[in-house]
C-alpha cells in the first residue's frame, strides 16, 4: 500500500508531487488553461504556463492557489487530479498524502486544500507546515535539542520558523516572496521608463539580472514591452543596479521579519542559531546573493538549502516514512 503514497506541494506559482520510492515526479506550474466558450480544458503545467500573456478571449488562465491558500475548490481539485495521473505509479487505492500550508492558514484554508486532494482521488489526507517540510527535505536536524532555522521563500509567502525537538518553536508569515518581486519590477518599469511588461518579462529580468547583493561586474538585459504613452513597442535596456533598488524594500521587510523572529526565541535557542545559521530555501530564495543579503544584514551565517524548489516535496515525502514525527509536528500546531 506504501508504494502509492505521494507527498504534494501544491504551490502559488508550482506543484510537486513527490511518490514514496521514486523521488520527485512531477514538477509543473500550478495553472490551468479553460476555453471559457466550451468550458473544456485546454492545457495546465507547463503547457499553461506558455499560453500566459498570449491566450485569446475566449481562454482564461486559472490559477487555483494564492500566497500558499486555494482560492478556486473545483480547479484545484481538476489540477491535482491531472498532475497526479502522471505519475508513474499503479492504483492509489489506500493511499497517504502528505500536503503542506503556509503557516498561517486557517481551518477552513487547511480543509480546502484536503478537499482538493480528495476530489483528486487519493486516500487519506495529511496536512502539514510547508515550512515543516521544507526543513526536512533540507536535512536540517529538527529531531534534536538544538535550534534550527529556516526561512522558505516561496511564489506567494515568505515562512519563518524555528525547530527544536521535533515541534516548532516559534514561526512567522509575510505575504512577500517571488511573485511580488516580479509585482515591484513591472511597476519600475512602468515608473521609470514608462514601459508596460508583462509577468513573464518580468520574470525572466528578476532571474537574469537580479540581485539582493550588490555585484561588482554590471549585468544589463534588453527588456521588450510597449510604451506607456502610445502602446506601440519598444526596448529598453535595463541594470541589475536597478533591479536591485527596485527588489530593496522587499528585501528590507523579509529581513525585519526573520529578525523579529530571532528577537523572539530563547537565549539558549539563539546561540544555537548563531552557531549553526539560518538555511534559506524555496524558489524565491534563488535569487542571486539573497543569502549573502541576509547574512550581511542579520550578522548570522546563512546558506541556500542545495536544491530549494523541492524542498517542502522532498520534505512531505519523507514524514510518509515517519508518521511518528508528522504526528508530532501536526501536534506542535
Amino acid at each position: 500500500m506504501f508504494l502509492n503514497d505521494l507527498g504534494i506541494d501544491l504551490g502559488t506559482a508550482n506543484t510537486l508531487i513527490y511518490a514514496r520510492g521514486r523521488g520527485v515526479v512531477v514538477n509543473e506550474s500550478s495553472l490551468i488553461a479553460i476555453n471559457n466558450e466550451t468550458g473544456r480544458l485546454k492545457a495546465i503545467g507547463k503547457e499553461a504556463d506558455e499560453m500566459v500573456g498570449r491566450v485569446p478571449r475566449s481562454i482564461t488562465i486559472a490559477q487555483p492557489v494564492n500566497r500558499g491558500v486555494i482560492t478556486d475548490l473545483d480547479v484545484a481539485g481538476n489540477l491535482l487530479r491531472l498532475l497526479i495521473s502522471r505519475c508513474p505509479r499503479i492504483p492509489f487505492l489506500k493511499s497517504r498524502t502528505v500536503m503542506g500550508v503556509p503557516v498561517n492558514t486557517t481551518p477552513v484554508e487547511r480543509h480546502a486544500m484536503a478537499e482538493a486532494a480528495y476530489r483528486a482521488g487519493v486516500g487519506r489526507v495529511f496536512i502539514d507546515k510547508e515550512v515543516a517540510a521544507a526543513a526536512l527535505g533540507a536535512a536540517l536536524p529538527i529531531h534534536e535539542p538544538r535550534a534550527s532555522m529556516v526561512v522558505d521563500i516561496g511564489a506567494g509567502t515568505t515562512e519563518i520558523a524555528v525547530f527544536s525537538l521535533s515541534g516548532r518553536v516559534l514561526s512567522d508569515e509575510i505575504r512577500i516572496a517571488g511573485n511580488q518581486f516580479d509585482e515591484v519590477i513591472m511597476q519600475y518599469m512602468e515608473q521609470k521608463h514608462r514601459t508596460v511588461i508583462g509577468k513573464k518579462t518580468a520574470e525572466r529580468i528578476k532571474i537574469e539580472v537580479g540581485s539582493a547583493f550588490p555585484i561588482e561586474n554590471s549585468l544589463s538585459i534588453e527588456v521588450k514591452g510597449k510604451n506607456k504613452a502610445d502602446g506601440l513597442p519598444r526596448t529598453v535596456s535595463l541594470t541589475n543596479s536597478e533591479v536591485h533598488t527596485a527588489l530593496v524594500h522587499l528585501l528590507i521587510k523579509i529581513t525585519d521579519a526573520v529578525r523579529m523572529v530571532l528577537g523572539r526565541i530563547p537565549p539558549d535557542l539563539s546561540a544555537d542559531i548563531a552557531e549553526r545559521g539560518i538555511l534559506l530555501t524555496g524558489g524565491g530564495a534563488l535569487l542571486r546573493h539573497l543569502d549573502r543579503y541576509l547574512s550581511h544584514e542579520t550578522g548570522l551565517k546563512v546558506y541556500l538549502d542545495y536544491d530549494p524548489l523541492l524542498s517542502v516535496a522532498r520534505g512531505a515525502g519523507y514524514l510518509l516514512g515517519n508518521p511518528k514525527l508528522l504526528t508530532r509536528l501536526a501536534a506542535s500546531d
